[in-house]
């Protein structure tokens, strides 16, 4: 299921200093999990049980040196709660949850993030920049019901690809695809935005789009993979 992007971007010609704050909505497309990966039971958190919607925000702060160098920090919280039975008995952590147990399941997936960015292409109708991301994650999955519970807390650093491509066809309408992605043996993970965007002024610009966030890991301590559906609404300042 997809969703629309809107965000309003306020912008510099010689701008150095950028902050983005982004928010909206999230949903759930699949998020599957089994601790131990190896002897743990694999359910879903939105198909055995029932994940929320909710809604969620980000925080981007950027700096950019002679107009192609760009440094950025990104602080991207992410916890979804879920909650219902599963018809089987669920080995989780540590813990046996008996067939048809009411239970509550929290997801958490804090995402930081320091990026490097070169844009090697800035011309009338095209910019094209890439880069490296280094991603710290703050993960936690748990399990409870009454009498039971079982958890799995994972804290570790990701190296990913960042890319940026804005397509400038016409005057005041754009396209731009962006994103932070990578995949190994050891797991994978993409965060990623389409949109189209819409130069108001020569400060102001709206864009509208979509991002997902998909990825995960398996291996002997934990499976998990999930994707979620975002949209969201923003403003850009750059200074």
């Amino acid at each position: 299921m997809a969703f629309i992007l809107i965000a309003f971007v306020y912008s510099g010609a010689n701008a150095q200093f950028g902050i983005d704050l982004e928010a909206g909505y999230i949903s759930t497309v699949y998020n599957d999990v089994r601790i131990p990966g190896d002897q743990g039971t694999l359910f879903s958190l939105n198909k055995d049980l029932e994940a929320e919607g909710k809604a969620f925000y980000r925080i981007r702060i950027s700096y950019t040196i002679n107009s192609r160098h760009i440094v950025s920090g990104l602080f991207a919280p992410l916890t979804i709660r879920s909650d219902g039975s599963v018809s089987k008995e669920v080995n989780f952590a540590g813990e046996v949850f008996p067939a048809n147990t009411i239970m509550d399941a929290d997801y958490k997936f804090n995402s930081y993030r320091l990026t490097y960015r070169y844009d090697f292409i800035q011309k009338p109708k095209l910019d094209f920049g890439a880069g490296l991301t280094g991603k710290i994650r703050d993960a936690r999955i748990a399990l409870k019901s009454q009498g039971l519970a079982g958890e799995k807390i994972n804290t570790g650093f990701v190296p990913l690809i960042n890319f940026r491509l804005l397509w400038k066809p016409f005057d005041k309408l754009n396209f731009l695809l962006e994103g932070d992605a990578l995949a190994a043996p050891q797991g994978r993970a993409e965060d990623v935005l389409a949109a189209v965007t819409y130069k108001i002024s020569d400060i102001v610009t709206m864009k509208a789009g979509y991002r997902f966030l998909e990825g995960g890991a398996d291996n002997d301590e934990v499976y998990t993979f999930s994707m979620f559906n975002y949209a969201s609404a923003g403003l850009v300042f750059e200074f």
